[in-house]
């Protein structure tokens, strides 16, 4: 069974978890937010007196409520059995300086009978040819290793009883047994005992999943000592410390000061999600930021989400500084971005959130572009003139690469490199990527402005400069007039997505919204939006990408397409049209207040992608455009 829906997610940044609408432990990651994935599968049950097992996740007497403890990362879901009347309140969080996750168990019998109680934890951890994983128990905790890492599962109280070889055979009985104390297999069970417990009644227990990297900490030499040093630990003191920590990330990262407002309970709980989403895709480290949270690992149904995209820069970051998460932006560019660029100056598609090379199938120009725009963008925030300075020799390159490729398609040279568009679908030559050339080379020579007061006393830089920004003046003018003749439609009278399908597009408002090559109130562009408004607004009231749209079943809408429709009424004073595309996304949140890659149309909810980074920037980007705007009534 394919696990495609994170419903919700915890984590600490080395240490990040994904969970069902029922609880069930999806996706387990650590050191990184997008790698190393261990969990094929953790399901918890409960056996009630002679029955066979009940998992907790999936059981048709099961009925479920699931909530965050408000602003943090803790998430909690109660389970009633309704058969036996037992109800199971289940926590579960990261806590903030341990490799480890919390799952804390209150069972209490509501029934009129008593009920004896055990609770069974089947474990199977990812494994293949290069990555053999092993169970073994030892001193009452399940240890299942491969080469690198060693996942643990265990509690305070000791095992009743345990199966290494065979527990998938034998666990739906609810009794398992086994002789093996390790075993060639890669999943295996382990089950706990309760007293009965009399109608009233209720117990409490904890389970705790750690993780080693076996090159910090050797599996058979230490980790006996690591295993008994975190039962030892305080669970409350746990709890509370995690509670204590996002409650404290919120209040300092509530930069818009949304608390108290009379806005709606919905947007406001997308904005607290987004503050508290983001140090959770982050890789703290080396700044790179995930898409999302991996929800098809097997392809079966796109190329994988779980990687960074330089491109998403121009709007995530953007986002990160709206929220006073300064700091985590500029890790991005002089960390990621400086580590990540190639010896030609370009960016290639997508990245670990380490910086490493993540698989890719082409090559995006608008990456490249990407970082010289939000990294100004970013220097406009924080007004760190040394920022500039560090990442010059950055920008500088990615400039020389950007003039090749733009020689290549001016000249309309046989042998220019084409590129993928923004959705990475069509290769060729796109409005949206030319245009972020255009910004681009906008914004280096605004950087070049600011870091001459450097070079006062470097003759020869501040000549390459002048003579820099004067080719780069001259581009500009090539550039915008090469847009308006290639991408223009006479007979419809409307831009064009490339030069080859001549599609409506969303990402033709790239060309006012964020890269003003022409302004909102251009003829041109606003005869374009009045397409795009016949083209590829839905009869909800999205917007899907463009003319034709197939991903995923095709023709929903798309809350970056509709958020930067926002934008673009914004800009245009056009507010009433800015907020009807806002509360459309608005409403399409989960209950948890995440944003979807896409939103159903007929249950208008959130689909594919939950918690997708770029929904989130947008999200963030036009409330705070609208919260300035003064028209953010209560909805």
């Amino acid at each position: 069974m394919e696990k495609y829906i994170n419903y919700a997610t915890c984590g600490n940044g080395k240490v990040t978890a994904t969970f069902s609408k029922q609880g069930e432990l999806l996706r387990l990651f650590y050191p990184n937010c997008d790698y190393k994935q261990f969990v094929e599968a953790l399901h918890i049950g409960v056996k009630v007196n002679d029955s066979a097992i009940i998992y907790l996740h999936d059981d048709i007497n099961n009925m479920y409520m699931q909530n965050y403890i408000k602003n943090t990362n803790i998430l909690q879901t109660e389970i009633l059995n309704t058969y036996f009347n037992l109800k199971i309140l289940q926590t579960d969080f990261v806590p903030i300086n341990e490799n480890l996750l919390v799952r804390n168990y209150v069972l209490k019998n509501e029934s009129d009978i008593n009920l004896k109680v055990n609770l069974l934890a089947y474990s199977s951890i990812l494994t293949n040819v290069n990555n053999d994983t092993c169970g073994y128990v030892k001193d009452d905790a399940l240890i299942q290793y491969n080469h690198d890492y060693t996942i643990c599962l265990f509690s305070k109280n000791k095992l009743l009883s345990y199966q290494v070889n065979g527990a998938k055979n034998s666990i739906g009985r609810g009794v398992i047994y086994g002789k093996d104390y390790v075993g060639l297999s890669s999943d295996s069970a382990i089950s706990y005992d309760f007293e009965e417990l009399k109608p009233g009644e209720k117990v409490e227990f904890t389970i705790f999943l750690l993780v080693n990297d076996n090159n910090i900490r050797n599996l058979l030499g230490e980790m006996d000592s690591e295993i008994e040093r975190v039962r030892k630990l305080d669970y409350e003191f746990l709890f509370n410390e995690c509670k204590n920590y996002w409650e404290d990330f919120v209040k300092s990262h509530d930069k818009l000061k949304l608390k108290n407002s009379k806005l709606s309970d919905k947007i406001k709980n997308i904005y607290t999600r987004t503050i508290l989403l983001y140090p959770l895709l982050q890789n703290r480290e080396k700044g790179g930021i995930s898409a999302g949270m991996e929800v098809d690992e097997g392809k079966t149904k796109c190329g994988r989400y779980s990687y960074c995209w330089p491109r998403d820069a121009v709007f995530i970051t953007r986002a990160l500084d709206i929220l006073g998460m300064t700091d985590e932006t500029t890790k991005f560019y002089s960390k990621f971005c400086k580590s990540t660029q190639s010896k030609n100056g370009m960016w290639e598609q997508r990245f670990y959130t380490d910086g490493r090379l993540a698989p890719s199938w082409g090559y995006q120009i608008d990456e490249t572009a990407s970082v010289i725009i939000g990294l100004y963008d970013h220097y406009l925030k924080i007004k760190d003139i040394d920022f500039l300075k560090s990442n010059l020799r950055m920008c500088e390159k990615a400039i020389e690469f950007l003039k090749k490729y733009i020689d290549d398609i001016l000249e309309q040279k046989n042998e220019m490199k084409l590129s993928y568009d923004l959705w990475e679908e069509h290769e060729g030559i796109s409005i949206y990527s030319i245009s972020a050339i255009f910004s681009a080379m906008t914004d280096m020579i605004k950087i070049d402005k600011i870091v001459k007061k450097i070079f006062t006393d470097n003759p020869s830089k501040l000549e390459n400069i002048l003579k820099r920004d004067e080719i780069l003046n001259s581009y500009l003018e090539r550039i915008k007039e090469y847009i308006c003749n290639s991408f223009f439609d006479e007979q419809k009278q409307t831009f064009i997505r490339n030069t080859d399908d001549r599609r409506i597009d969303i990402s033709i408002l790239g060309i006012s919204i964020p890269f003003e090559v022409l302004d909102v109130n251009d003829e041109k562009v606003v005869n374009t939006v009045e397409k795009m408004n016949m083209t590829i607004r839905t009869y909800t009231g999205g917007y899907i990408r463009y003319e034709g749209d197939g991903y995923m079943g095709g023709y929903n809408p798309w809350p970056i397409a509709t958020l930067w429709m926002a934008l673009y009424y914004i800009e245009a004073n056009e507010l009433n049209k800015a907020k009807e595309c806002f509360d459309f996304v608005v409403n399409s949140c989960t209950e948890h207040g995440f944003l979807g890659e896409q939103v159903d149309n007929n249950s208008m909810s959130a689909m594919w992608v939950i918690g997708l980074a770029w929904s989130h920037a947008m999200f963030i980007i036009v409330l705070e455009k609208l919260a300035k705007k003064g028209c953010l009534n209560e909805n």
